[in-house]
C-alpha cells in the first residue's frame, strides 16, 4: 500500500519577541499547576464543612483558623468529642430554666441543647460526664429564698451520693452543672464537695469569685434575642473610637466615666444617670467596643460587641475569657489592664488601620462560637462550652 503523498509545508517563524513569549505562557502554566496543587492540599486538610460554596459554585476555603490556638489540636480534638462523649442526666432537679431571653439566656438554652443533643445517654456505666439538671434561676423566679435554694441544692447532691454509686467514686470531679446567675454562684456555697470538685459552668468567672480556670469553664453570657442583625464587613461606617454604656458598679468602669465621660472620640455613658442613647446603633459605628469588668456578674457585653461586629477591648484582671482553651483572643479583641483605663484614648489611637481591620476580619470569623442555637449546630455556643467539658474530662484520674 502506497503512503498518501506528504506535501511540504512552509516553516512558520515566530515574531520578534515570540520566544519570550512562549517561554511567560509555560512559565504560567507551571505556576497555576502549584497553585492548583498547593490548594487541593490545603483544601484537604480542612472539615467540609468549613469549605463554602459561592453563588458561582467555586468552592472557598474558610481561613478561620487563624483565630485558634492550634487549628489542627482544636479540629482533632472536636472530633474525638463529637464521636465520643457521652453525657448522664441526673434525674430530677429542674431541668427546665425559667426562660430562653434576658441576659440569663445562656442558661436556658444550654439546658435544652443538651436535651436535643446526641451526647445525652440513658445508660450511666457508659458515660463520661455527668450533668446536674440545677437551675437556680427558675428556683429564684419561683420565689423561692436564697437560703431554702441553698439548702435545696446540698439535699439534691447528698442524695444523689447515697443514691448512685458515680459521685464517690470520682468525689464528683466528673460531674458539672450550669448556671449563669450570680444566684447560681452563691447558692452551690451549700455544698463544698461540689463547688471544690465538680466542674462549675458558669458566667460569673472572675477569680475573685472562687473561679477555678484549670477545673471550670467560663459561659459566655448573651443577651436573646438579639435586637439587630450581625455587624460583618462593614468597616466603612465605623467612625466612632470607642463606646461603652453600662452602669459604674466597679471600680474600672467607674474611673472610665470619670476620665472619658464628654471626650469627643470615646462615647462612654453612665446608663444609671442619664440611660443608654442609641445604644445598638453605635455597637455598628465604633470600632471598639469596652467592655469594663463588673463586680460580680459577667456582662453580655462581650458577647454583643462580638455580634455586632465591635471589636472587644477587655478591661478586668481577673477574668477567665470563654472558650480561652480554643481562641486565641489577641487575633480579634484588644486586652488590657484595668489600670490603662487612664491612657485607654491613647493605646486605641496607637492601632493603626491595618491593624484593626485584622481584628475585625478575624471578629465575624468567630461570632458563630457565640451563638445560640436550637437545635444545636456543630461548632456553636453549646457545642464549645461542651468541648471545654472534654477538656477537663481528660484530667480526671480514677
Amino acid at each position: 500500500m502506497m503512503r498518501p503523498s506528504v506535501v511540504a509545508r512552509p516553516r512558520m517563524r515566530l515574531p520578534a519577541g515570540g520566544c519570550f513569549f512562549c517561554f511567560v505562557v509555560v512559565l504560567g502554566l507551571l505556576v497555576m499547576y502549584e497553585n492548583f496543587w498547593f490548594f487541593s492540599s490545603t483544601l484537604s486538610s480542612y472539615p467540609m464543612d468549613m469549605v463554602k460554596a459561592d453563588a458561582g459554585g467555586k468552592r472557598n476555603v474558610d481561613l478561620s483558623s487563624g483565630v485558634y490556638h492550634s487549628w489542627k489540636v482544636f479540629k482533632t480534638d472536636y472530633e474525638e468529642m463529637e464521636r465520643k462523649l457521652r453525657v448522664f442526666v441526673y434525674p430530677g432537679g429542674h431541668r427546665t430554666p425559667r426562660r430562653l431571653t434576658g441576659k440569663y439566656a445562656s442558661e436556658g438554652f444550654f439546658f435544652k441543647n443538651i436535651r436535643e443533643s446526641r451526647f445525652v445517654t440513658l445508660d450511666p456505666n457508659e458515660a463520661h460526664l455527668f450533668f446536674l439538671p440545677v437551675s437556680c434561676h427558675k428556683l429564684r423566679g419561683q420565689g423561692v429564698s436564697w437560703e431554702d435554694i441553698t439548702n435545696g441544692i446540698g439535699d439534691y447532691v447528698r442524695n444523689l451520693m447515697l443514691e448512685f454509686p458515680y459521685w464517690n467514686r470520682t468525689l464528683g470531679a466528673d460531674h458539672f452543672f450550669v448556671t449563669c446567675h450570680d444566684i447560681g454562684v452563691r447558692a452551690t456555697e451549700g455544698a463544698p464537695l461540689l463547688v471544690k470538685n465538680s466542674i462549675r459552668v458558669v458566667c460569673s468567672s472572675s477569680y475573685n469569685n472562687g473561679y477555678i480556670p484549670h477545673k471550670d469553664v467560663a459561659l459566655p453570657q448573651v443577651r436573646l434575642p438579639f435586637s439587630y442583625p450581625p455587624g460583618g464587613n462593614d468597616v466603612i461606617t465605623r467612625h466612632m473610637l470607642g463606646f461603652w454604656a453600662g452602669r459604674t458598679d466597679s471600680d474600672v468602669r467607674s474611673a472610665l466615666t470619670t476620665v472619658w465621660n464628654g471626650d469627643a472620640e470615646l462615647d462612654i455613658q453612665n446608663s444609671r444617670k442619664n440611660g443608654t442613647t442609641g445604644k445598638h446603633n453605635k455597637f455598628y459605628e465604633a470600632k471598639f467596643c469596652i467592655c469594663p469588668g463588673k463586680s460580680e456578674v459577667n456582662s453580655p457585653w462581650i458577647a454583643e460587641s462580638i455580634r455586632y461586629g465591635c471589636v472587644p477591648v477587655i478591661m478586668s484582671d481577673y477574668y477567665d475569657l470563654p472558650f480561652n482553651d480554643i481562641l486565641d483572643w489577641r487575633k480579634f479583641s484588644v486586652i488590657l489592664k484595668e489600670s490603662d483605663v487612664y491612657q485607654l484614648k491613647h493605646i486605641l489611637q496607637n492601632i493603626s488601620d491595618a491593624e484593626f481591620m485584622a481584628l475585625h476580619r478575624n471578629l465575624v470569623k468567630v461570632q458563630r462560637h457565640f451563638t445560640w442555637n436550637t437545635p444545636p449546630m456543630r461548632y456553636d455556643a453549646f457545642h464549645l462550652v461542651m468541648y471545654e467539658v472534654w477538656l477537663r474530662h481528660h484530667a480526671i484520674k480514677y
